[in-house]
């Protein structure tokens, strides 16, 4: 095969629903948006479905119109873009329950669709989705008369646990929440490890749930394996790849390898990555190109077929560290040329 392998390992990600599920007395949700932060939102919510999940959410009713035909008509999908123009069909025929972000979109589902089910979504001071204070003070009374099934919100800075945002954000939605008899969300996965003061009637983990931080008691879900298409033998002095950017130093084996930053590895992990063999760490080195990357295997002894750069020795949020960013881009990164390997759950 010269495409990589993703192994992802569903009785993992059951495992850490689970985990965060024991956290709180809340019902807990799942966030499955972008196809499930990239591993196939259908096959990571029928596992979770299995295991007691019952509401999912996504991005967008195009996502949540793939994720009923993969779940069927019973779960409850949520959409958090809300109620957009052109969506109304989608939403009535497929049952999804759009989260309201605005006076427009609250008109809109009404006028639309009267009596389908409906959330709204609160701006607590991220100021992204929502409906801000003034707004929802002017509406609240008719909105709440037509029975939302959820008020949430969505923490800022939640995988800090001391900073001051938690505390004015968990205030605030107080405010704006308290006494409405309406069921209530705040936390996603860092507000769950937040405590119980965040966790009100519904808990909706993304993250956590595959194996990223802040959850760092999760167990790993994703190996990444990349075949080695060819070795090559360096002199000292030789170069490697695309504007020269390595030297051998000595004599080296070199090992090409069948994925690039169209598979998304990140160009930025150039000449800064290490990928496995087994135990072994072996340096990538030379720019990544869009469909492949360089190896150093000299110190191997042999030649490997395969060299992993996902796996129990470096997560999503270690490679991440290395190009400053997060474990969240890296998965949602990884192409769709892998070869996706389920263990079931």
């Amino acid at each position: 095969m010269s495409t990589g392998i993703l192994s992802i390992d569903l009785a993992a990600l059951v495992a850490n629903w689970r985990a965060l599920d024991a956290k709180s007395a809340a019902e807990t949700a799942a966030v499955v948006k972008a196809d499930g932060y990239g591993l196939g939102a259908g096959r990571v919510a029928r596992s979770l479905l299995n295991a007691g999940c019952r509401t999912f959410f996504v991005a967008t009713a195009e996502e949540g119109a793939g994720l009923r035909q993969s779940i069927g008509p019973e779960p409850e999908i949520r959409v958090f873009s809300g109620h957009m123009a052109g969506d109304t069909e989608m939403i009535g025929d497929l049952g999804l329950v759009p989260m309201l972000n605005s006076l427009d979109q609250l008109t809109r589902h009404f006028e639309a669709l009267p009596g389908h089910a409906f959330g709204i979504q609160l701006d607590t001071g991220m100021n992204r989705l929502g409906m801000e204070w003034d707004e929802w003070g002017a509406v609240a009374e008719m909105a709440i008369a037509q029975g939302p099934c959820l008020l949430m919100s969505h923490l800022a800075c939640a995988d800090e646990p001391d900073h001051p945002m938690n505390a004015y954000q968990l205030d605030m939605f107080h405010r704006m929440t308290d006494g409405l008899g309406v069921p209530r969300s705040l936390a996603a996965t860092g507000g769950v490890l937040l405590g119980p003061d965040y966790h009100f009637d519904m808990t909706r983990p993304g993250i956590g749930l595959y194996g990223g931080r802040p959850f760092t008691d999760a167990r790993p879900v994703v190996q990444l394996d990349l075949p080695v298409i060819q070795i090559r033998d360096l002199r000292e002095g030789e170069v490697v790849g695309y504007g020269n950017s390595w030297q051998a130093k000595r004599p080296s084996r070199i090992a090409t390898v069948s994925a690039g930053y169209a598979d998304g590895l990140h160009r930025a992990l150039s000449n800064l990555a290490t990928l496995w063999d087994g135990d072994r760490p072996c340096p990538l080195v030379g720019r990544v190109s869009m469909d492949l990357i360089t190896v150093d295997v000299t110190d191997l002894g042999e030649s490997p077929d395969v060299l992993s750069i996902l796996g129990p020795h470096q997560g999503v949020d270690d490679l991440a560290d290395l190009i400053g960013t997060i474990g969240y881009e890296i998965l949602t990164s990884l192409g769709q040329r892998y070869y996706r390997r389920y263990i079931p759950g």
